[in-house]
Formats: structure tokens, sequence, C-alpha cells
């Protein structure tokens, strides 16, 4: 696509609008950057990503003199791509894309994209750990902190992307191919932006829409959808299993991680092996040495890599022991899915912090996957109740709702008992009290480690 002064309006002024922006600006477009955020101002942009960027600027209404001018609308994975403005220059035949397609235009060399409702985070990482033993340009981008659009323009014939896509990012994909795409797996999540489970399952099933037989998609053969899209798409699929052998792929058996193929089982390294804890970080590790394989990686520099991973921020990470209590940050846990993962990787009495923004979730198989662990049950933000109600549904009873989250943390801390871990995983996302999981957690590790010893 030929973006010379071409009208492009960006909508969303954050960190993806604005790499967008400048992206485009650096290849010729005429930019205007818009928000609905009608109290922000050129500057406040400006000021707050750190960035000079010229161009126009509109905050609140879409007006329609914007919509008249406007020949490509790129739109940040925040925007939900119902809103009037959307579906009205939609009718009008102007072509709406994401941030990821815009990237995905200008990207040159090979390309590795991980969705998922879970793991994507540290999937990505580990992929991105994986490729750096073996490859000399390597990016990690997306979802997982840094835009795709902010580093495309340093990608080459011979560098090698990963990048961590969300749903909202593969609602606007078009064109977009990976050489090597992943789901991880599907459970409800999202569902107050996708309206259904369908929509939800179409988005991330379009990560792997354009591959072709020259592709590879992974996939997690213990996810029914995964193992019946495995049937559909056009691409080569590897699949990979934390519950069986299986003849062809990656799978855990007694405690290791083997690569089956051409009747030969191949161990790649053994899970106890791993900095990373719990069925979910198996599952998140055989992708990942699915993707070095099919990249040419050597075995022993993915065992290398393996082993040196450290866990990612926030997901299952250990804190701190005090007063013989461990400590576990799970703040990404925004989902119950997650959670399930979360608690299950707990041993003993566990002292769970949860509860946050109702993302209109069921929590019902999250605390069914308690399984007597839950010692207390701490909850507070919107869905306290909610989730309360299904707890006393199921038989549990030690259940506290706190008003704010260091009411939480000092309730835990009281009770907690020498042997116990007090684990913050709160199966919903932090809006309304924190500005993100990473300031949720972040203000978790700070309280831990203020903690005396003894």
């Amino acid at each position: 696509m030929d973006f010379k002064d071409k009208k492009v309006t960006v909508a969303g002024a954050g960190i993806s609008g604005v790499a967008a922006a400048e992206l485009l600006t650096n290849a010729g477009a005429i930019v205007t950057i818009y928000d609905g955020n009608a109290s922000l101002s050129p500057e406040d942009v400006l000021v707050r990503l750190g960035t000079d960027i010229r161009g126009q600027f509109v905050f609140g209404e879409f007006t329609e003199a914007l919509s008249r001018e406007t020949e490509l609308l790129v739109i940040s994975p925040g925007i939900p791509v119902d809103l009037p403005f959307v579906e009205e220059l939609k009718k009008k035949g102007v072509p709406v894309i994401g941030e990821i397609e815009l990237a995905y235009l200008f990207a040159k060399g090979k390309l590795i994209a991980v969705t998922g409702t879970n793991g994507k985070t540290t999937t990505t990482a580990l992929t991105g750990a994986i490729m750096r033993t073996y490859f000399e340009h390597v990016l990690v981008v997306g979802n997982i902190g840094t835009p795709y659009t902010a580093l495309v323009d340093s990608t080459t014939e011979s560098s090698v992307t990963v990048a961590e896509i969300s749903s909202f990012q593969l609602e606007t994909v078009h064109t977009f191919r990976p050489d090597v795409s992943m789901i991880l797996n599907i459970t409800p999540d999202h569902l107050n932006r996708h309206h259904t489970m369908e929509n939800y399952i179409a988005a991330k099933e379009a990560i792997a829409a354009n591959q072709t037989a020259g592709d590879v998609c992974i996939l997690n053969y213990e996810d029914e959808r995964l193992r019946a899209f495995g049937e559909q798409v056009k691409s080569r699929v590897l699949y990979f299993s934390s519950a069986r052998a299986l003849e062809e792929g990656l799978y855990v058996e007694d405690g290791i991680i083997f690569y089956a193929h051409e009747g030969v089982a191949e161990c790649i390294c053994k899970v106890d092996e791993l900095n990373i804890i719990g069925r979910h970080n198996h599952e998140n590790a055989m992708a990942a040495i699915a993707a070095g394989i099919v990249m040419g990686v050597p075995t022993e520099l993915i065992h290398k890599a393996l082993c040196e991973f450290q866990a990612v921020e926030h997901r299952v990470e250990y804190v701190a022991t005090k007063r013989g209590v461990r400590y576990y940050n799970d703040s990404k846990g925004t989902n119950p899915d997650a959670a399930i993962q979360a608690i299950r990787a707990m041993t003993g009495n566990t002292l769970l912090i949860a509860g946050g923004y109702d993302k209109g979730s069921e929590y019902d198989e999250w605390i069914e996957a308690f399984d007597g662990k839950v010692g207390y049950l701490v909850l507070l933000g919107q869905t306290r109740e909610k989730i309360a109600e299904a707890a006393r549904n199921h038989g549990i009873e030690n259940i506290i709702l706190c008003d704010s989250f260091l009411e939480a943390m000092q309730f835990c801390t009281a009770h907690a008992k020498e042997g116990d871990t007090v684990l913050l995983s709160p199966a919903c996302a932090s809006w309304g009290m924190f500005r993100n999981y990473e300031e949720r957690g972040r203000i978790f590790k700070e309280y831990v480690h203020s903690l005396s010893d003894n």
C-alpha cells in the first residue's frame, strides 16, 4: 500500500496509536491522531509518550469534517470496532485496519505470531529467548510491551520477529500472514468486548487465516476447539499436549518434554529444569520449543534457553518468603482460566486474593479448581459479591470481603501461618482500582518486600 499523501486517521492516542502515527508520517502519509477523550491536549500526548510527532490532533467528538477527510482508519486495539464512527466509515467504504496489520505491511524477515487466552506473554518471551540463541537479529513485539509499528522499520530480510497478538488486534487484520502462528488455548474472556464466544474464537483463529501450506500453525491438542481447528487450516499443523503422548508433536511424559517426529521421541528437557512452574507453563514451553524446532534452532540451544529462562513478571511470579510464608504475584491472571493455572501450581494451604473489574466472566470452573487448597478467599473490587456468591454455591465459607487492596494484604499477612502461601491471582481485570495489572502486581510486591523476615 502506498501511503504517500494519503489522509490517514489513527484512532487512539496511546502508545500503539502514536507508534502507528510515527510510522505513517515517515511513510509520507498525512496523519490525524484522534482520541475520544476530550480532556486531552496534544501537549499531554507528546509529553506522556515522549514523542515530537507533528500532525493534526482531534479530541472528543469524531467530527463530520474528520469523517470526510479520512481515507484510511488505523484503529488502536483498545478501541472497539463497533463504535458508531468506525461503523460509519466502514459504510462509506473507508478501509479500517489495526496497528498489527499496518506493521505487517512494512515488515521484512520471518514472523512468529503468538495468541491464546492465557500464556501469551510467557510464551512470546520464551520464544524470543530461544530465537536469540541462534539468530543474530530478533525482535520481540506486540502486546508484550513494544508496539509492532515501533520496531518494524528495523526488520530486515534476515531478522526474526516474535509478536504477542491479542484478540483485539486480530479483529482488524486482513493480509497478516505469519510464517509461524500459535494459538495456545481458547477459554471465555473479553466477552464484554466481543459479545459472543463465537466472535472471540473467530478473532483468535484469524491469526492463521492467511497461512498457506508452507507455513506452520502450532496448536494445543488438549483444547478441543483447537484440535478441530487444526483440521481446517491450510498450513502444516504441529500440536503439543500436556496430557498424552503424540505420534507427531510435543508432549510431556514422566516429567520429560519429548518431541515426536518420524517415529522417534526425542528428549528436549526435564520439566524440573524449568524455572517456570505449573502445567500451563509446560504447555507454554512446548509451544515455544515447537517454534524453535520449526525455525531450525538446534535442540541443544533450545535446552539452554529453557534452563536459563525466568518467569515473566506478574505471572505466577515468586516474590519472597516472609516468616515462613511464600508470596506469589499472579496479577496477570486477569480471567478465570489464567487463575485456574495459578491455583493448580500452588501446593499446600493458600490464602487467595482475587476480584476486580467485571469482564462478564463466570467463576464456577475456577472455584472448582481450588481443590481444597484455599484456606481463605479474600475478595475485593467490583466482582467481590459475584465471586462470593459463586464460592458459597460450591460450599466455600472462608470468604473475606475487603474494601481495599491494602486491607486484603493486611488480612493475609495477619492470618497466614508458616508453610502457607499467599497468592494474588485476581481472575479479573485491574481497571477501576489500578491503571493496569502491572501496577497491581508492583504494589503487591512492594508490600511483600516491606514485611519483616521474622
